[in-house]
């Protein structure tokens, strides 16, 4: 995209599941990338400051413990006219620690910012938990009120509220993207999609899963980096202060996911879906956004299939390339036909 080459960019966050894709997304656009990490994970994958095999430039910083003087200082030396957080704590971080890297956090960037003399705009990265409970069939927009069920939905909000504060007040230009539920490659391992995968690539016959009841709004993590690269180019007058949604728009049961899955690994594996097993993540039935502002403020839409998706995450994860292939027309993998709507 001719609109940001040569354009630095800063990408906090930047050796995680959601940042790897986006410093990529970026670097492909032209950008001159600057991935912001507490181990600082080169992409030829030693450990320090450098210059990545991706062409990223890294820098190691433990980002919960940095306050606004130094978050300022990071932004002034490396010019950045981008900032995209992709920082935070995930499911199974403890209270304290995603209270501190989801909303404490956010809170000292957005002071830091502020005070610069030439403000980048800022990219932060919610979540589709942010909201409340949907009846299923719902479609959840960006006016669907913020109730969150779980703490990590609670401090992913209060993050989310202090960009827009800012952004209210004039001080930053700051933009929300609500993110679903993220897919595809490298797809973390505590995650569901992770941990089958982890799974079909060992080979093993039997998957114990707990209870595999709920929808979830899937989008490829490829689409996720596009969706930010389409708001950092997109009028700042139109974005500043805006929440968007990003997500697929349609709701997948999570059974679903599983059983293509295996298809596509072609491996005879049996899923019992044991009770007895402890739900880690949010207990909401249902999930599904409304990204009908996403085509209109960022003129982007997901283009990847939830079958693509999954065989590319299979692939990343070692599956063997003969054990990848398509399904059979008709079966569970035929495109997105059988998403809850």
């Amino acid at each position: 995209m001719d609109a940001l080459v040569g354009t630095p960019v800063l990408v906090l966050g930047g050796s995680g599941y959601l940042g790897r894709h986006i410093c990529s997304a970026f670097t492909a656009a032209g950008a001159r990338v600057v991935r912001v990490s507490r181990g600082g994970l080169n992409g030829d994958g030693t450990d320090g400051d450098g210059t990545d095999g991706d062409g990223c430039r890294s820098l190691r910083l433990d980002l919960t413990a940095a306050g606004p003087a130094e978050l300022a200082r990071l932004c002034a030396d490396t010019g950045a006219r981008v900032l995209v957080n992709a920082a935070g704590a995930v499911w199974g971080g403890g209270e304290r620690q995603m209270a501190e890297a989801n909303s404490g956090f956010v809170s000292r960037l957005t002071t830091a910012v502020a005070h610069l003399p030439d403000r980048p705009r800022l990219i932060h990265l919610g979540s589709a938990y942010e909201y409340g409970p949907a009846a299923p069939g719902t479609s959840i927009g960006e006016d669907w009120p913020t109730d969150p069920a779980t703490v990590y939905g609670r401090t992913k909000l209060r993050g989310s509220q202090a960009v827009l504060r800012a952004a209210a007040e004039g001080s930053v230009a700051g933009t929300v993207l609500r993110v679903s539920v993220a897919c595809g490659p490298g797809a973390p391992g505590n995650s569901l999609a992770g941990v089958v995968a982890a799974h079909l690539t060992a080979g093993h016959g039997e998957l114990r899963l707990a209870p595999l009841r709920d929808h979830r709004d899937l989008v490829d993590v490829r689409d996720v980096a596009d969706a930010v690269i389409a708001a950092a180019v997109a009028p700042v007058g139109a974005v500043t202060g805006a929440v968007v949604n990003i997500g697929s728009g349609r709701a997948v049961h999570v059974r679903r996911l599983v059983d293509l899955m295996i298809v596509l690994s072609g491996l005879p594996v049996r899923v019992v879906e044991d009770p007895a097993l402890h739900r880690t993540r949010s207990d909401a039935a249902w999930q599904r956004l409304d990204i009908a502002r996403a085509r209109r403020l960022l003129g982007w839409a997901p283009r990847r299939t939830l079958q693509e998706s999954l065989r590319d995450l299979l692939a990343a994860a070692g599956s063997p390339p003969a054990a990848v292939r398509t399904a059979t027309a008709g079966g569970p993998g035929n495109s997105h036909g059988k998403d809850s709507r």
